[in-house]
């Protein structure tokens, strides 16, 4: 039995996908060898993204949608690296450390899954410097709702460009459990889950901008006050 914060869904790919549509754009990129188990296994979003990379190449069906995947897989880095952080450093407390264990658990799921859907293709891991905001509670939670807001948007403006039919849905479930860390992080920080009625996406060029303003992203992960965070992603 999967546990309450299992990514497995139980469901099969021949439950979702009654149309032949997901299977369909597998079987155009890897052919029919593994449509058959894939249409019985129970399926996550990892499960199907990692279903996508070619045999011994690493590559998805167009380099349009390699671009997206990397675009993604940094900013899960980002989210992974700061949630292992948080872990490490021990500071949190009470509901904010639980949710940081699970949360944390999650990104590094989407981190595996994407870099083994890329393969060899896949961008290099960057060196993180949180600045001491994960030792901090309510530091933390701010820049949690903050990164999942972003990470909500973002996978909202890429979406519709993806060219796989299969990789949208992908990019869909990931999306709503995004969304469900943002609402999470959001009640933990005293903030309204959801007060609009529609969220707009954001495009890749303010994502980027936004991210470098952080000066997270660092070329060292080391820290420029000693001892200070003492793990760095």
């Amino acid at each position: 039995m999967p546990s309450e914060h299992s990514l497995d869904t139980g469901l099969t790919l021949g439950d979702v996908d009654e149309d032949g549509a997901i299977l369909e754009a597998i079987e155009r990129v890897q052919g029919d060898t593994r449509t058959g188990f894939l249409r019985k296994a129970t399926i996550g979003g990892a499960t199907l993204l990692g279903a996508l990379a070619l045999p011994g190449t690493g590559k998805t069906q167009s380099a349009k949608d390699v671009d997206i995947l990397n675009y993604a897989l940094s900013l899960e880095y980002l989210q992974a690296a700061f949630y292992t952080e948080a872990e490490q450093v021990r500071a949190l407390r009470g509901k904010a450390r639980r949710a940081v264990e699970v949360v944390g658990a999650v990104e590094r799921a989407h981190v595996k899954a994407f870099r083994d859907a890329l393969g060899a293709a896949a961008i290099a891991r960057p060196t993180f410097n949180f600045r001491g905001v994960t030792e901090n509670q309510r530091e933390f939670l701010k820049t949690a709702v903050a990164f999942e807001d972003l990470a909500v948007a973002a996978y909202k403006g890429q979406a519709p460009r993806l060219v796989s039919d299969a990789l949208l849905a992908v990019a869909v479930s990931i999306h709503s459990v995004e969304a469900r860390h943002a609402a999470w992080m959001r009640y933990l920080f005293n903030i309204t889950p959801a007060a609009n009625a529609f969220d707009e996406p954001l495009s890749r060029q303010e994502v980027t901008r936004i991210v470098a303003s952080t000066n997270f992203v660092t070329k060292s992960g080391r820290t420029e006050r000693k001892g200070t965070p003492r793990f760095t992603g």
